[in-house]
């Protein structure tokens, strides 16, 4: 059920980053980092059709996490890529290639091996006070840092930056998810007494604003392959570091989780350089293809 729930998730978030692509696709170039660009977002029913799946999404992965751990659950959404991919070929009609097909391969035998030899245990939940100064202190330099790093620089760095930025927001949010979903489980009418749920919030609104800006500064390439990559990576950290979830390493385990992380992740780098999602390049007005183009065009937003 906990790998159903996660599959679930990532493929809602594929379709709502398709729409919150189409939604900010042509937001003013000086709207980076503004709130001129949620204003402009919330301006577009596309984007709020994307926002509610988000929701969506966010409940059936709160779900998720409840039910299993965060490694466990996050680098299954490693998984999006391949949605993104089956969304833009049946919905733009591209063609799916061997680039296609070898990429969803390995992201889903890299993932079923990652989760078979690592046997993910629990850890401890809620994690102690100390734990979480020093996770959440380690996220928010990575983020302010990355977000420094992404003010200057061509445009797929700074799509990168913020991508980074962003993954490691929804890392932590995510880590925050699981808690408050204990709490709500146990009564969830005391969820207000728990700084958790203020910071799930918090870390929440930051990921999609930053979200929002990776997809406007370039390339969707750029900013979701570094969505997808880094979230599950950070994920996974943050699951052993924060609540000391235990994987299985001894052995020859270790070498073939890493094996089938690489196998998975290159997996996902050969999708997202698929003309199917590379060809969706933010800060560029979307025009008919040419006519030796393999896809039809993508459609403007209402």
């Amino acid at each position: 059920m906990v790998y159903v729930l996660a599959l679930a998730a990532s493929l809602v978030n594929a379709l709502t980053s398709v729409l919150q692509r189409l939604g900010v696709q042509n937001a003013p170039a000086d709207a980076t980092l503004r709130l001129s660009l949620l204003t402009h977002a919330l301006r577009r029913g596309v984007w709020l059709l994307g926002f509610a799946l988000m929701i969506v999404s966010f409940i059936v992965q709160a779900i998720a996490l409840h039910l299993g751990r965060l490694s466990q659950v996050q680098p299954i959404l490693t998984t999006e890529l391949v949605f993104l991919a089956a969304i833009l070929a049946i919905w733009f009609r591209f063609k799916i290639g061997r680039r296609e097909w070898f990429g969803a391969i390995a992201v889903a035998g890299g993932l079923s091996g990652f989760l078979y030899f690592s046997h993910p245990q629990y850890g401890m939940t809620p994690p102690p006070g100390w734990r979480w100064v020093v996770a959440g202190g380690v996220c928010a330099a990575i983020i302010v840092v990355a977000v420094i790093l992404a003010m200057r620089g061509p445009r797929w760095w700074r799509a990168t930056m913020f991508g980074v930025a962003a993954s490691i927001s929804f890392a932590f949010t995510a880590a925050c998810t699981k808690v408050v979903s204990d709490y709500a489980s146990a009564d969830w009418t005391q969820l207000y007494r728990h700084w958790q749920t203020y910071a799930l919030a918090f870390f929440g609104a930051l990921a999609v604003f930053l979200t929002q800006n990776a997809i406007h500064a370039g390339p969707l390439v750029a900013s979701q392959s570094t969505l997808v990559l880094v979230d599950p990576l950070a994920s996974i950290c943050i699951g052993i570091g924060l609540f000391g979830d235990d994987l299985q390493t001894g052995g020859a385990a270790g070498p073939l989780e890493a094996l089938s992380l690489l196998v998975a992740f290159s997996g996902a780098v050969m999708l997202a350089r698929s003309p199917l999602i590379s060809a969706m390049k933010e800060g560029e007005r979307l025009e008919p293809q040419p006519r030796r183009s393999r896809s039809a065009p993508l459609p403007e937003a209402p």
